[in-house]
């Protein structure tokens, strides 16, 4: 038995490790994308932001520790199972490390409620509680993207207008690009510049665009840059409060694990994922779904950390990864720039994982037995 709570906090460990290396970089995909902050300076924002919400999950998120358990959706005798556990953990992380190697933003809550279906198939057959598994875990799973995009697309509709109204605008782009060296009109002469480059006038969903203006006698391009990290770090925060838990639940079988042990493994299993392996993921956030600005980005921001921490703290199993990519790409939408082929990519992604962390869960428990 010993042998076996061992392999779980390892399992569980390693689940932990594939959750930061999917989902860390999500939270500051925005400040990436729009160019905001480099792919170093976000990720380390990323992972502190994400600890300090694993941390605050140790206070704030407990029903979700039960919901993950396990304890209603299959029998009690089977959720303190240690091979059980292993199973689900294992089937999960495993779901979880191919979807990042190939650059699909999952869901980790998806792949953990596949992963405690196949087991409990196996396990108990049909003493699966399948009404426990449709309303506390399905329906919002399903519903998290839908409400995402709406809310996405809302709140940027609303500050769109709010900037505008305040006198705010955008300034027009060119951009440089290197190349061979070619002449530069300006004004009524043309010049051949020293430094080979050409200059390309192009459309301004492909350039870096800042805003001018002063808000309250603040101007207002470093005060939205500010806003944007403060927005990433509060989807981070958002994250780490909402995952960490359904990782530790997993944990509790183990005797001598407290919740405070549990959480501090887990964060810092998170934290390493993500500050080793979250450049695939982080490229299809960031740059693939829809090209955005600070303005942009923070408003995917916001709604993304308004929908994550109300579900955490009613105990509402959403996924940050269905409500952040729901997000972007509503304001996407709205903008007319959404990458509908990208979006379909990551669609099927999500419809994928529940089986296939079902079927390698399964798996895993007859191989234990």
């Amino acid at each position: 038995m010993a042998g076996l709570h061992a392999m779980l906090f390892f399992v569980i460990v390693f689940l932990a490790y594939t959750n930061g290396a999917n989902d860390n970089f999500k939270g500051v995909a925005t400040l990436f994308g729009s160019g905001t902050a480099n792919y170093r300076v976000a990720i380390w924002w990323a992972t502190a932001t994400t600890f300090a919400g694993s941390i605050c999950a140790i206070f704030m998120a407990r029903q979700l520790v039960q919901n993950f358990s396990g304890k209603g959706l299959v029998p009690d005798s089977l959720s303190a199972s240690p091979q059980f556990l292993v199973a689900v953990g294992l089937g999960a992380a495993l779901t979880v490390l191919l979807a990042t190697l190939t650059g699909f933003p999952i869901s980790t809550t998806h792949a953990l409620t596949g992963a405690l279906t196949g087991a409990g198939l196996i396990a108990v057959g049909s003493a699966v509680n399948f009404s426990k598994l449709g309303g506390s875990f399905i329906l919002p799973l399903l519903a998290s993207p839908v409400i995402a995009v709406v809310f996405g697309g809302t709140c940027y509709l609303i500050l769109h207008a709010l900037r505008q109204w305040s006198g705010i605008t955008e300034e027009t782009c060119v951009c440089l690009e290197d190349g061979i060296a070619a002449p530069v009109p300006v004004g009524m002469a043309a010049v051949t510049l020293n430094t080979p480059i050409v200059v390309r006038i192009d459309n301004t969903a492909n350039c870096a665009r800042r805003y001018n203006g002063t808000v309250a006698g603040i101007t207002c391009q470093p005060l939205i840059d500010g806003c944007h990290f403060l927005s990433a770090g509060a989807v981070g925060f958002a994250r780490g409060m909402n995952d960490t838990p359904k990782i530790v639940a997993i944990l509790f079988v183990i005797q001598g694990i407290d919740i405070v042990h549990g959480m501090l493994a887990v964060a810092a299993g998170m934290a390493v994922g993500g500050l080793l392996n979250a450049k695939k993921v982080g490229e299809t956030m960031s740059k693939k779904i829809t090209p955005m600005n600070s303005g942009q980005g923070f408003t995917a921001n916001v709604a993304t950390a308004i929908l994550v921490i109300f579900a955490s703290k009613i105990g509402v199993p959403v996924s940050t990864t269905h409500v952040s990519v729901g997000s972007i790409f509503g304001m996407g939408l709205i903008t007319k720039n959404a990458n509908y082929k990208v979006i379909g990519q990551i669609a099927l992604s999500w419809v994928l994982t529940l089986p296939i962390a079902a079927a390698l869960s399964a798996i895993v428990y007859l191989l234990l037995h």
